[in-house]
């Protein structure tokens, strides 16, 4: 199995992109991590809310392969522990063939056509992150995951 970190919009601070790039590394020791990035859109300034996330969800939607297990990080999504977000990791190891894609959608949430693609939703928190900042959340807590599932000390319990 292999995890995609699928985003929207490229992150333009240095900072977190050096902080997402050692994570990637680290989740690399133990199985293939991606991160693939949907270009922003042009001229969208020029779109409405709606028509940003109806575009960006043409865009998703055309990522995604026939059989991705596609979950969404969403606020509505459910939330976990560190621990029950390893777990659920874990299931999802023995279950998804190819593909785990988690999506970042973005600045206004996903189209109806993504969430009806998805399979699952998670949530990181109930505090709004920005887009940059969810990518790095999310590449440590799975890498905090995947010591957990092999007893490293990197989490303390």
């Amino acid at each position: 199995m292999k995890i995609i970190l699928l985003v929207v919009g490229k992150t333009d601070h240095p900072l977190y992109t050096q902080a997402v790039e050692d994570y990637r590394k680290r989740v690399l020791r133990y199985l293939p991590f991606e991160i693939a990035v949907i270009p922003d859109l042009r001229n969208r300034r020029n779109l409405s809310e709606s028509q940003q996330k109806e575009k960006e969800g043409e865009l998703i939607l055309k990522s995604l392969e026939a059989d991705d297990y596609c979950v969404l990080l969403d606020e509505k999504g459910k939330e976990y522990s560190s621990e029950n977000f390893a777990a659920y990791v874990e299931g999802k190891m023995h279950t998804v063939r190819k593909r785990l894609v988690f999506v970042v959608g973005g600045p206004y949430g996903f189209a109806e056509e993504v969430y009806a693609a998805s399979a699952d939703r998670v949530s990181l928190s109930r505090m709004t992150f920005s887009h940059q900042m969810i990518r790095l959340l999310f590449a440590e807590q799975l890498y905090r995951a995947l010591t957990i599932l092999h007893n490293e000390p990197y989490h303390h319990r």
